[in-house]
């Protein structure tokens, strides 16, 4: 694992993670959500697109030759997660000014405000081994449980059943689209880019609830 100081390298897998300015909030509610969830879509391709295409149904928009792979994503309140690896140089780059952008335009707008809504750049780590691009994906897939329980990680679970349920039910990350959901967003993921123990069926629950025993 590794901080980003040199250029993204196309075949790589990549952490890429960001948050509100200021730790502000940048969901504050299901609308908001799904916004960025059509425009992470959207984004990842050459075309272009409005904002305003983001508010209709766009799963079956015409993006072009995608710029990225992602294998994973998960939205918090102030910040998301993406797991992802370019496919062709500087997509990755690309494929972030276009989220960031329009992510923003929409959220300037609707909330009348103006200046930069994400704490700078985004941050990025590399992920250069298999133990570590496990981790990730199940890190990524995990962070939700922090919405009903701050301090697990460094206390441990009170309920993992309760845990198991509230992320088997959380929209807004690409678990459920490893676990059998048959919706709209699970075009926003390639699995078949990414290694074959991210494929189902295998024992996605099991790798990822695993880790619930380490908090």
């Amino acid at each position: 694992m590794s901080l980003r100081k040199k250029p993204l390298v196309t075949g790589e897998y990549y952490h890429l993670y960001n948050r509100g300015n200021s730790k502000q909030t940048i969901f504050h509610d299901k609308d908001d959500y799904y916004r960025f969830v059509k425009i992470l879509f959207l984004s990842n391709g050459q075309a272009n697109f409005k904002v305003s295409l983001a508010g209709k149904e766009v799963f079956d928009f015409d993006r072009g030759k995608s710029l990225v792979n992602i294998g994973a994503y998960c939205l918090m309140p102030n910040h998301f997660h993406l797991l992802l690896t370019q496919v062709t140089d500087g997509g990755i780059s690309k494929f972030m000014q276009k989220l960031s952008t329009g992510y923003s335009m929409y959220y300037n707008k609707r909330y009348e405000r103006t200046g930069a809504l994400f704490e700078g750049k985004f941050k990025s780590e590399h992920a250069d081994n298999d133990h570590y691009l496990k981790y990730l994906f199940s890190y990524i897939h995990l962070n939700p449980v922090k919405l009903i329980d701050a301090n697990w990680k460094e206390a441990g679970v009170k309920n993992r059943s309760k845990a198991t349920n509230f992320l088997e039910q959380y929209i807004f990350s690409s678990y459920q689209d490893y676990i059998g959901y048959n919706r709209q967003q699970n075009k926003i993921i390639n699995m078949e880019a990414f290694p074959s123990y991210f494929q189902p069926p295998n024992s996605i629950k099991k790798d990822v609830f695993g880790w619930l025993s380490l908090g």
